[in-house]
């Protein structure tokens, strides 16, 4: 990835991060989305911990690559720090096509104090209702269901898919609508305003959308409750009203959709690439091991985890201008030769939830596991000899400032043994 020639840092000196944007790093580059790590070492050797980026053209952020310092801002205890973007919204075109992804909604993510504690609260309880016992099931009928209609093209010898379009995208949605006890019909408006977030559409249209189908899904849930995580919100002490209960549904089921699938893709592309997950080694490695080594190296959002300064900042000798997006990549920090000790297994210090008050909710995070581990145990248990088709170089991410995120996962599979009768 090419970097501006003329920014090194002056070492010794305090530095402000307001310069032109053509001093800044583009994290929505098809070039930065082909090589992250390469382009957070290059980072880290031109800027330290602290970086000018864009994120979309026009749209400028400061990224923060390293830990301590990400530990720092996230974990902020003397209110320096804001997640509500409103003040900086006031800078940027109504019409920006990423505004979906990081503008204020009326949810725990993008408030602070009172109102932050009241959504937290309300999410937190309606996704501990959810059971490990019948999430587990809830994933092994989708992944029946999905394997035993694999297509059957192919050649006489072998099979293809892409896995993702035909097993990780429907399982997650799938399993989604069950925890949210929303119907298909339902939920298939809602799938479709998500990835319009992710893919980032206009920001009227996102919001459109999400408005219809999840005002639908709270007038269901107020006439025929049920005992799922969208009747839980909708009689929450909390007492949201429909405006609010919309936008805790737009968080739960995007904030479980695109990163969902993003965390299957990409723990599958460890497990198939390298051979210490081929079962050739000297034991057996559990799928929660490749699993917590993704959330680490490759995280399904790689850069979020938003915050604003309320007033200027010195940060690490960087002076962060007030209301100015400072963005966590959860990925070049958990990567950071200060903190990984390259021992992934259940490792307490990634970054791939984020962390401080407005990290991922602990029921939250339990049920992506337990999704991502099942979905994966299944797929490999029906289809064991499952390979990819091309080169692991050959994989195309997909642009954007935000996700890691593949085009698709193409696979093959022996079609003397065609996953239906398994």
């Amino acid at each position: 990835m090419t970097f501006p020639q003329d920014t090194q840092p002056r070492p010794g000196a305090n530095r402000s991060l307001g310069d032109t944007q053509d001093s800044r790093v583009q994290l929505y580059s098809a070039e930065f989305a082909a090589d992250p790590h390469g382009a957070y070492r290059e980072m880290r050797k031109r800027y330290g911990s602290l970086v000018p980026v864009e994120i979309y053209p026009g749209v400028s952020a400061t990224l923060v690559i390293g830990y301590h310092t990400a530990i720092s801002i996230l974990q902020d205890k003397n209110n320096r720090f804001s997640a509500d973007p409103r003040r900086w919204q006031t800078s940027v075109p109504s019409d920006c096509p990423i505004l979906p992804m990081v503008e204020w909604r009326p949810n725990a993510l993008r408030s602070d104090g009172v109102e932050h504690h009241r959504y937290r609260a309300a999410t937190n309880d309606a996704l501990e209702g959810v059971d490990q016992h019948d999430l587990h099931d809830m994933v092994e009928r989708a992944a029946a269901s999905l394997v035993a209609a694999f297509p059957s093209s192919g050649s006489e010898s072998e099979r293809t898919a892409d896995l993702i379009s035909t097993y990780i995208q429907p399982l997650v949605f799938m399993v989604l609508n069950e925890i949210l006890g929303c119907p298909p019909e339902i939920g298939a408006d809602i799938a479709a305003a998500s990835a319009a977030l992710f893919d980032s559409t206009d920001t009227q249209t996102v919001n459109a959308m999400f408005d219809d189908a999840f005002l639908k899904l709270v007038q269901l849930k107020r006439a025929q409750p049920s005992d799922d995580v969208a009747t839980r919100l909708v009689q929450h002490s909390a007492g949201l009203s429909d405006y609010e209960l919309i936008h805790q549904f737009v968080t739960c089921f995007s904030a479980g959709m695109e990163p969902g699938q993003n965390l299957i893709t990409n723990t599958l592309v460890l497990i198939l690439t390298d051979s210490r997950f081929d079962g050739s080694g000297t034991g057996f490695i559990p799928t929660g091991t490749a699993v917590d080594e993704i959330l680490a190296m490759d995280p399904p959002l790689a850069n979020y985890c938003i915050t604003y300064p309320l007033q200027p900042i010195l940060v690490d000798g960087v002076w962060l201008p007030a209301d100015q997006p400072v963005i966590t990549s959860m990925a070049a920090c958990s990567n950071d030769p200060q903190i990984n000790t390259g021992d992934y297994s259940r490792n307490g210090w990634n970054l791939g939830w984020g962390a401080g008050p407005h990290q991922c909710p602990q029921h939250a995070r339990s049920a992506a596991y337990r999704i991502a581990v099942d979905a994966i145990d299944q797929l490999l248990d029906a289809v064991p000899e499952l390979r990819l088709a091309v080169p692991a170089q050959d994989l195309q991410w997909r642009p954007g400032g935000f996700h890691r995120s593949l085009v698709a996962l193409p696979v093959v599979f022996p079609a003397s043994a065609p996953p239906s009768s398994t």
